[in-house]
């Protein structure tokens, strides 16, 4: 039985339905569509054809005859790649984008594209093998770079050098023989928000991820905003001052600089080194290197030098939100990708400069908070992002 795709924009607003709310009864659903009996019955069938819709029972009672529950069909599934933060994510999900099998494993992105891009292939084919599929009905990406949409290519990404305009979206897609979508993690983990996390409710809201590359997915009127050039939302090379340290990008002084993961180990040697925090120089001592989960254990267990840089990243985030909060006026702010331990310090402190410098208007019922889809926000987000494509009319 082969996929093609919705055939028309009913068909594609059927499958969304499907794939955001669940199982429906076919009355329900011909009414939130509008469609007379006889085409919904016609288009339901159409879509049964392919595989994409299928009945999953009887719906509760409403009185006189009883309806049917659809569901999207048991054999689409779609494939997502999470590459960031050191390692390399891929999961398989339903058509509702429920996780159903996952691997996660360390990954040098320093070993280039080829190398990285053909072990998610590989590994997305044995999840595809022992699921017993056929194929997938596509693959959705996330990327800690800027990523041109339209054309699938990470674009001069600080974060995954050597990577410039490589084929990421073409090559899976002629691997796997499906349709392929690549966007920076930031856009994807907003999208996993919105479907299933805490931005579900709202309309308008900016997801901030942490991490290796800071970055901003902005959810605007229901849907990602992505800018002219798919450019909105790179805030991790907002310049904070001219004379600050280093960024991979090439310029001193960014967001990223001061507020990424490699800042924070950064910070933390040079306070190991000058005797500021006796259990980081210990830790330093041992190991050899820092990395960020030290620095998130050693806060977490009351060092006050690490507690100290955690909060002056938190605060020069916390400037850069003012700006956005006051510009955009979003309902919510969601923050994700913070090292385990540290996401109440740095809450805290961002809470503190937004709700302080901020105008009432924008943030008088303005929550901030930490996001409770974890790691699952990028391969959620990810196999949204390609369900959008492939859940489109044709």
């Amino acid at each position: 039985m082969t996929m093609v795709g919705p055939e028309n924009a009913d068909q594609a607003r059927l499958l969304r339905l499907l794939r955001d709310d669940g199982p429906r009864s076919r009355v329900e659903l011909a009414d939130v569509l509008g469609l007379p009996r006889a085409r919904f019955t016609a288009e339901v069938d159409r879509l049964t054809a392919q595989g994409l819709v299928e009945t999953a029972g009887p719906a509760a009672s409403r009185g006189g005859r009883r309806s049917s529950l659809l569901r999207v069909g048991r054999q689409v599934r779609f494939g997502a790649v999470r590459v960031g933060d050191g390692r390399l994510e891929v999961a398989l999900t339903d058509g509702e984008l429920t996780l159903l099998a996952r691997h996660g494993e360390p990954v040098d992105v320093r070993l280039g594209p080829e190398a990285v891009v053909g072990r998610a292939v590989e590994l997305l084919g044995k999840l595809r093998a022992e699921a017993g599929l056929a194929r997938l009905a596509g693959v959705g990406v996330a990327l800690p770079a800027p990523v041109a949409v339209r054309e699938g290519t990470p674009v001069s990404p600080p974060a995954l050098p050597g990577w410039h305009q490589f084929p990421v979206r073409d090559t899976i897609a002629a691997e796997l023989g499906c349709p392929v979508q690549v966007d920076n993690d930031a856009n994807v983990m907003a999208l996993g928000e919105r479907h299933a996390g805490t931005g579900r409710p709202f309309d308008d809201f900016l997801y901030v991820k942490l991490g290796d590359a800071v970055g901003c997915g902005l959810v605007l009127g229901g849907a990602l905003y992505r800018g002219a050039a798919s450019g909105a939302g790179d805030i991790g090379h907002l310049q904070l001052t001219e004379d600050g340290p280093l960024c991979g990008c090439g310029n001193t002084g960014c967001v990223e600089a001061y507020c990424g993961d490699a800042a924070l180990v950064r910070e933390a040697v040079t306070a190991a080194r000058a005797g500021r925090s006796t259990a980081l120089a210990d830790r330093l001592a041992a190991a050899g290197a820092l990395t960020v989960t030290d620095v998130a254990a050693a806060a977490t267990a009351g060092d006050p030098a690490a507690q100290t840089l955690v909060r002056d990243a938190a605060r020069r985030l916390g400037q850069v939100l003012v700006g956005l909060v006051s510009f955009v006026n979003p309902a919510i702010v969601i923050i994700g990708g913070a090292a385990t331990g540290i996401g109440p310090v740095l809450l805290a402190e961002i809470r503190g400069v937004v709700y302080r410098r901020s105008t009432p208007l924008a943030t008088g019922s303005m929550p901030i908070v930490l996001s409770d889809l974890d790691d699952r926000a990028g391969l959620v987000g990810a196999a949204r992002l390609v369900s959008d494509q492939v859940f489109a009319a044709c």
